[in-house]
């Protein structure tokens, strides 16, 4: 194991800059992901990448938001672990972005002992003087810090990113065993799979009010069937998930089965329902059954 590197890569910054697009190109098919209570505390592990002689842990964390209510301060925590915990720091940004909404979160990253990497998305949008006026902005923002244009969606530069972050992580075994992962985490995914789909699908702040709860997963030779529950904040949140005719859910539905056959490589039966479950994202009884509180 003497050459062998192992480590952790955090995803930091705003939502929607595009982490999750990163991740995927990153991962690609070799998408392994393992949840323990002990683990999604801390941070949320959403890939892990294994080459012979490495193995990258990579880990999202939640858009940096000043806490507005239990479940925003919760989250902060997984964003403070971040940088207790990384090996290797992604600081993300998209073009036309401006520092961080957090000074403080921006002043970690400015000291930081760890090596950070500013990976500046969405480059495929941007005209070349606007390009060149970004990489300028944020070379004197965080002069410390390595600057590398990407675009996550067309894969620009992904390949480079991903040979650098190898060079940073340090030597160490494993982590995790490379030919399985003990705790297969089915439900984890097909919940993280079934949120991803209405933060596509819906507008506002609907999709920050759902929470996703797989209660049944039987898996048989042929077909996988799971039935998963969206729970919502109010009767008027559940009207607009379901749709007119529950045309809005069955989309949700659609797209999250596409996504998870893909996944598990055999047929996959879905049914979703909507329950209203109130206000629990500021009941920390119910924070800590999803996980968020340790």
């Amino acid at each position: 194991m003497g050459d062998h590197k192992s480590g952790f890569v955090n995803i930091i910054g705003n939502p929607n800059v595009g982490k999750s697009t990163l991740m995927n190109a990153f991962v690609g098919e070799k998408l392994s992901i393992i949840t323990s209570k002990a683990q999604t505390t801390r941070h949320r592990i959403l890939g892990i990448v294994n080459g012979d002689d490495f193995q990258m842990i990579l880990s999202d964390t939640p858009g940096i938001i000043k806490p507005a209510y239990q479940l925003q301060s919760s989250m902060m925590d997984f964003v403070k672990s971040a940088f207790e915990d990384a090996d290797v720091l992604l600081y993300m940004v998209e073009i036309g972005e401006k520092a961080l909404k957090d000074e403080a979160f921006f002043e970690k990253i400015k000291n930081s002992k760890i090596p950070v990497l500013l990976l500046l998305n969405k480059v495929d949008t941007a005209t070349q003087e606007l390009l060149e006026e970004q990489v300028q902005y944020w070379q004197e923002m965080l002069p410390s810090v390595e600057l590398h244009p990407i675009s996550a969606l067309s894969n620009f530069n992904i390949k480079g990113v991903f040979e650098r972050i190898i060079e940073l992580l340090p030597m160490s075994p494993a982590y995790y065993p490379k030919d399985q992962l003990t705790d297969k985490p089915e439900r984890f995914f097909v919940n993280e799979t079934i949120r991803e789909k209405i933060l596509l699908n819906y507008k506002k702040e609907i999709p920050y009010s759902v929470e996703i709860e797989t209660e049944e997963f039987f898996e048989d030779e042929e077909i996988i069937r799971m039935r998963s529950v969206i729970m919502v904040e109010r009767d008027s949140q559940k009207g607009i998930i379901i749709g007119h005719k529950g045309a809005a859910l069955k989309k949700v539905g659609v797209e999250s089965r596409k996504d998870l056959e893909k996944f598990f490589g055999k047929q996959v039966h879905i049914e979703l329902y909507v329950k209203v479950n109130k206000n629990w994202r500021s009941d920390a009884k119910q924070l800590r059954r999803f996980g968020y509180n340790k």
